[in-house]
């Protein structure tokens, strides 16, 4: 039986929140190019990176759902990606160290032509972080490859003093919008 879902997507952590919407579904990721125009809107940019992943997919799977989804973090109006490097999540850690940052996780469906987005923000309180921990978290291997060089689902949620929203969206899908949205999409 083919599935009737496919997750442009590489995270093994919307596979896993993919699987608690459907047993059965296929994964294609692809790479897209993640460049932004300066001053885009959070929401905006999520939303149109998360489209450019289901449309590089969707024309292999006519008649399919695809899901194309992205997470970024955003302190003081800059984005925070994914770091390049070791320094880099340092530097990020220490920026987001004491302080309430918000993360933008934007989501595309597209069925047979038809396309739907949107994106969800929640709000993150982080401790204030010591540079041992910020140096520890770091040689974990954990930051490199989350937005914002944290995850709140492993050993980054010892920073994390609370979230104004969807926990699920720090993690890369607002699984309860996205079961909400297909329903609507898929009418």
């Amino acid at each position: 039986m083919t599935p009737e879902v496919v997750l442009a997507s590489q995270s093994p952590r919307r596979r896993e929140l993919l699987g608690l919407l459907f047993e059965h579904f296929e994964v294609h990721a692809c790479e897209t190019d993640e460049s932004l125009p300066d001053g885009i809107a959070p929401d905006k940019a999520v939303e149109r990176l998360a489209l450019q992943k289901a449309q590089a997919v969707a024309p292999a799977y006519p008649g399919r759902l695809v899901i194309g989804a992205d997470t970024i973090v955003v302190l003081d109006g800059a984005i925070l990606g994914k770091p390049r490097d070791e320094a880099d999540a340092a530097r990020m850690l220490g920026l987001l160290s004491g302080r309430c940052h918000a993360v933008h996780t934007g989501v595309a469906l597209i069925r047979d032509g038809k396309t739907r987005r949107f994106s969800c923000r929640t709000a993150v309180h982080f401790a204030a972080l010591s540079p041992k921990e910020i140096e520890w978290y770091v040689h974990t291997g954990e930051p490199m490859d989350k937005a914002g060089a944290y995850g709140i689902q492993g050993y980054g949620a010892r920073f994390i003093e609370g979230i104004e929203g969807d926990y699920f969206n720090v993690m890369g899908l607002p699984v309860n919008r996205l079961y909400r949205e297909i329903g609507e999409f898929t009418k």
